[in-house]
C-alpha cells in the first residue's frame, strides 16, 4: 500500500525548471535514498511532499492517518529554549490535551448538572489518551533519547542557540524519535554528526520498521542503510532497486546505451537530411526524398540530459611562510567555561592535519582562537611569519540577498565580470546560480560560493571547518584532489574518514585535552 503518491509534479523558481512531469510511490517498509546533484531540488521536493511549499502543477496525497516526521538541515532553533524543551515539544499534542483538561476542570463548578456529566465524559477521554500516549512518563522517555545521543552530558538546560552544528542536529533528531512518526524525512542527517553517532543513526534506520526517505551525500552511509534509490536530475526523477552503489552501476550503462543510441540515430539523421538535399529537385527521386523527409519529422528524437559542470577546484599557494605555521603556550579555549585542558601544541611548515571527536569538545572554537576570532581565556597563540591563511567557516549565519556575482566581485574587485563568472563556473556553478541571490541555492551551492572566494587567493595554510556538508559527490572528488595537491599546510575538521584519510598526514584526537565528558 502506497504511503504517500505524487503524481505529475512541475515546479521551478522563475525561469529556473527544477521538476517536470515527476511522479514518485513510496511504499510501507522501504528505505529511500533521495540522491542528485547539488540544486537539483532534493530539498525543495521535501518541502512540498510536508506542505511547506506549494507545487506550481501535480498532485501530493498522504495515505489517511499517516504522520510525517522531518528533520529539516534549515531548522532554525529559538533563542531561550533549552534542549529539553525542543525534545518535550515532541509531545505538544498532549500537553495541549492536559490545557484543555485542566479547563475543563476549572468550569466543573460553575456548570449544570447535564452539563457536568458530558465534561466528565470528556475528561474521562482525555484521561485515557493521556495515559494510552504514556504522557505521565514523558520525561523519562526524554533522557533515555538524550542520553541514546550523548545530550545528558551537554546538560538539557543549556540553550540551544550556544550549540553547534552537530548539537543542534542531534536535539532535532531525538525530537523526532520521540514523535515517533509513520514516517522519517531526513535531510542531511550526517552533516556535523561526529563519527560515533553516525554509526548510531546508521544502527537505528537498519533496524528502523517503517518507512523513510533520506537525502545524503554520504555514499558510505546511504550504502548501509537504503534499498531503493530515487535519482533527481534535469528534472526527472528515476526509481533505481538496491543501494546507491548499485544505482552508480546501473546508472552507468543506461547512460552508455542512450549515448550510443542518440550517436546512431544522429548518424540516420544526418544520412536522411543529406539524400533529401541533394534528391528533392529531381522529378525522378522526389518521391523517395518526400519519403525520407515525412521519416525525419515522425522520428521520436532522443536528447541527452544537460551535464552538469564538474567543479575543479585548484587552491592558488602564495609565498612561502617560515617553520613554524602557530604556537600556543597553555592556551585554554572556551567562552564562559573551558573547553580544554591548557594546550602548548604546535604546527610546522608542510603539515595536514585533521582534527577529530566528537561534537561541542571544542573543534572549532580551536580554529577560532588560532585566528584570533574569539579570545581564549588564558594562555596564548603565536602566528608564524608570512602567513597567508584561508579559512572556511563551517556555518555563515544570517540570510544573504546578494547575487553570487556580486559576492565574488566584493571579495576581487579588479575582477572582470567575465573572470568572476568564470571563476564561478570553474567551482560547479550553472548561469543561472551564478546569477541568483545566495540565499536562494542549496547548500551545496552556497558551499561553491564559499570556496571560490578560497580557491582565487594566494594561501599557504589553510584552515577548514567541516567542508564537506552539502557537498554533492563530484564536489569531494574535486575537493579531495585539489588538497592532496595543495603545496601549502592544512588543518581540517571533517567527520568523513573516507574523505580525509587520504588526505592528511597526521590525526589530532581532540577528546584527549578536552574537558568535555564524551
Amino acid at each position: 500500500m502506497s504511503i504517500l503518491t505524487v503524481e505529475h509534479l512541475t515546479h521551478g523558481f522563475g525561469d529556473r525548471a527544477l521538476f517536470s512531469d515527476v511522479s514518485f510511490r513510496l511504499l510501507r517498509g522501504e528505505h529511500i535514498g533521495l540522491v542528485g546533484a547539488n540544486g537539483e531540488g532534493k530539498s525543495t521536493f521535501f518541502n512540498m511532499i510536508t506542505g511547506h511549499l506549494t507545487p506550481d502543477e501535480g498532485k501530493i496525497e498522504w495515505a489517511k492517518h499517516v504522520r510525517a516526521g522531518y528533520l529539516d538541515q534549515h531548522t532554525v532553533l529559538k533563542k531561550g529554549m533549552t534542549i529539553r524543551d525542543v525534545l518535550k515539544s515532541a509531545f505538544s499534542w498532549l500537553f495541549d490535551l492536559e490545557e484543555q483538561m485542566n479547563q475543563i476542570c476549572d468550569r466543573l463548578g460553575s456548570v449544570s448538572e447535564e452539563e457536568m456529566t458530558s465534561m466528565m465524559e470528556e475528561l474521562g477521554t482525555i484521561q485515557d489518551m493521556l495515559t494510552m500516549h504514556d504522557f505521565y512518563t514523558i520525561d523519562s522517555k526524554v533522557e533515555e533519547v538524550a542520553r541514546a545521543l550523548g545530550l545528558l552530558d551537554i546538560g538539557l538546560e543549556r540553550d540551544v542557540t550556544d550549540l553547534s552544528g552537530g548539537q543542534r542536529t542531534k536535539i532535532l533528531l531525538g525530537k523526532l524519535l520521540l514523535e515517533k512518526p509513520d514516517i522519517l524525512l531526513l535531510d542531511e542527517p550526517t552533516n556535523y554528526l561526529d563519527e560515533e553517532h553516525i554509526s548510531w543513526l546508521k544502527r537505528y534506520l537498519q533496524e528502523y520498521e517503517s518507512a523513510f526517505i533520506l537525502i545524503s551525500h554520504d555514499i558510505p552511509f546511504l550504502n548501509d542503510v537504503v534499498n531503493i534509490i530515487y535519482h533527481m536530475e534535469n528534472q526527472e526523477l528515476n526509481r533505481y532497486v538496491g543501494n546507491y552503489s548499485h544505482f552508480e552501476e546501473v546508472y552507468a550503462v543506461k547512460k552508455a546505451q542512450l549515448e550510443a543510441a542518440y550517436r546512431r540515430q544522429q548518424q540516420e539523421i544526418n544520412e536522411l537530411k543529406d539524400f533529401v538535399a541533394r534528391n528533392k529537385a529531381r522529378v525522378s527521386t522526389r518521391n523517395m526524398a518526400m519519403s525520407r523527409q515525412k521519416k525525419l519529422d515522425k522520428m521520436e528524437k532522443i536528447e541527452l540530459g544537460t551535464e552538469r559542470p564538474k567543479p575543479e577546484f585548484h587552491f592558488r599557494y602564495g609565498r612561502t611562510p617560515g617553520r613554524i605555521l602557530f604556537e600556543t603556550r597553555d592556551l585554554v579555549i572556551g567562552y564562559t567555561e573551558p573547553l580544554s585542558k591548557a594546550l602548548s601544541i604546535s604546527m610546522d611548515r608542510g603539515q595536514k592535519i585533521a582534527l577529530t571527536g566528537a561534537n561541542g569538545i571544542g573543534k572549532t572554537t580551536l580554529l577560532k582562537s588560532i585566528l584570533g576570532l574569539i579570545p581564549s581565556l588564558s594562555g596564548s597563540c603565536e602566528l608564524g611569519e608570512n602567513l597567508q591563511i584561508g579559512y572556511f567557516e563551517q556555518e555563515v549565519k544570517g540570510e544573504n540577498s546578494a547575487t553570487c556575482i556580486d559576492e565574488i566581485w566584493a571579495e576581487f574587485p579588479s575582477f572582470t565580470q567575465y573572470e568572476v563568472r568564470s571563476a564561478l563556473a570553474k567551482c560547479g556553478l550553472t548561469t543561472k546560480h551564478i546569477e541568483s541571490q545566495i540565499r536562494v541555492l542549496s547548500g551545496g551551492e552556497q558551499a561553491k560560493v564559499r570556496l571560490c572566494k578560497l580557491v582565487n587567493r594566494d594561501t599557504n595554510l589553510l584552515l577548514l571547518d567541516e567542508p564537506t556538508n552539502h557537498l554533492d559527490t563530484d564536489a569531494k572528488d574535486s575537493l579531495k584532489k585539489a588538497l592532496l595537491e595543495y603545496r601549502g599546510s592544512l588543518l581540517l575538521i571533517c567527520h568523513e574518514p573516507e574523505f580525509y584519510r587520504d588526505v592528511v598526514s597526521e590525526v589530532w584526537d581532540c577528546t584527549k585535552w578536552t574537558t568535555k565528558i564524551i
